[in-house]
């Protein structure tokens, strides 16, 4: 999910300078930028009131469907990959990279964002590897995701656009994946090294609470800077203008060029396949935009021009609606994804009656079993359906 938790550091350090002062030693009061420049008198109370009630149960209820859908959709979408080997095409292998990641921050994440964001309200009772490890893990799925959108779109544009070059080799796309996850494991390490629990006050309890963020000190505020933008670039301007120009490409082939010779019903029903499949993909990626643009607009707004926002007194709970848009994009991959031409429901009854008949009715023939297991091949189709050349 990106460096979210440092995105609460304005709101919350900016109403517990003094304590911080007071609990830090001297070399560390001096290093870290807790006040953002703002005078004590004028620090906004961001944590009380019905609009911060309303945003924690908006971010509960997007934690919770990411959970289910995110979870029971990508572990469906994964296990038909490993049982079925003839689902297994070079973009459905792109597309389990994503699903993973997804996953992964589903069963492994969410549950301690829950616990952290709206049963403890903005404090963490993990420890500080937890924390850290946390952070790093949504940071890095987020350009897992991204990498993985952006090499499933290179792969549509060479099999639409350029059809006559030889595909992409199973070596070559291991080698793809294989980038698609080293990069984000190394981009995303300054998320763990600088992921740090800071204890401030609250009005309304009697102990204080701990407060998990990436914290980068005041003297390498360039330093954090540079890198932002360099992810900035790397993370999301540069794979959303490369997936829009593909798209457009692959448009331009499949709706304004004409198609020689004679069009028998194979090809028709071929190229609206095409079509569909890429309207898909232009769909999630018009989603990718419009959830993340903003985080990373709030983002930028909020290191660079931090006053602007640590002056708001709801600034906080801005941060919650704009966090739930871009952690919902999740959600979009996955449905988009998993429930091609909507069949996933009959495809998950198939594969619960496979396996009741499995287990409960062991005289059943080898033939009867594999008129079973053939019924399930049409999903094969709609999901593969995205690898066809």
């Amino acid at each position: 999910m990106g460096e979210t938790n440092r995105s609460n550091l304005a709101a919350i350090y900016s109403e517990s300078h003094d304590h911080l002062s007071e609990k830090m030693p001297g070399h560390l009061a001096e290093n870290y930028d807790t006040d953002y420049g703002i005078p004590d008198d004028e620090m906004p109370d961001t944590t009380q009131g019905r609009a911060f009630f309303i945003a924690t149960i908006v971010i509960a209820v997007v934690l919770v469907c990411i959970m289910l859908v995110c979870g029971v959709g990508n572990f469906l979408f994964i296990a038909t990959l490993a049982r079925y080997r003839k689902l297994r095409s070079l973009t459905n292998l792109l597309i389990a990279n994503l699903a993973i990641s997804d996953f992964i921050v589903a069963v492994v994440c969410c549950p301690f964002l829950v616990d952290y964001y709206v049963a403890k309200q903005l404090s963490w009772d993990h420890g500080l590897l937890l924390c850290a490890s946390v952070n790093y893990l949504r940071t890095m799925s987020l350009y897992v995701s991204t990498n993985a959108l952006l090499a499933i779109a290179v792969d549509r544009y060479m099999a639409i656009v350029h059809p006559l070059r030889p595909r992409m080799k199973y070596q070559t796309a291991y080698c793809v994946i294989t980038g698609v996850w080293i990069v984000p494991i190394l981009i995303s390490i300054p998320t763990a090294y600088f992921a740090s629990e800071t204890t401030y006050p609250h009005s309304t309890s009697q102990s204080n609470k701990i407060f998990c963020a990436q914290i980068w000190p005041v003297d390498q505020r360039l330093y954090y800077r540079s890198y932002f933008l360099f992810i900035f670039g790397v993370e999301f301007v540069g794979p959303v203008l490369t997936m829009a120009l593909c798209y457009a490409r692959i448009s331009r082939e499949l709706w304004f060029k004409s198609v020689p010779g004679f069009q028998t019903e194979q090809i028709r029903k071929r190229l609206r396949c095409r079509r569909k499949t890429v309207m898909v993909l232009i769909g999630i990626l018009l989603a990718y935009i419009l959830c993340w643009a903003p985080y990373y607009g709030f983002t930028i707004l909020r290191d660079f021009h931090p006053t602007l926002i640590s002056r708001e007194r709801n600034s906080l709970v801005a941060f919650y609606i704009i966090e739930c848009i871009a952690m919902s994009n999740s959600m979009i991959n996955t449905l988009c994804f998993v429930s091609v031409k909507n069949n996933t429901v009959t495809y998950l009854k198939r594969i619960v009656l496979l396996r009741w008949r499995s287990t409960y009715t062991a005289n059943k023939t080898t033939e009867e079993m594999m008129d079973v297991r053939t019924s399930c091949m049409p999903v094969t189709e709609e999901i593969d359906c995205i690898a066809m050349k």
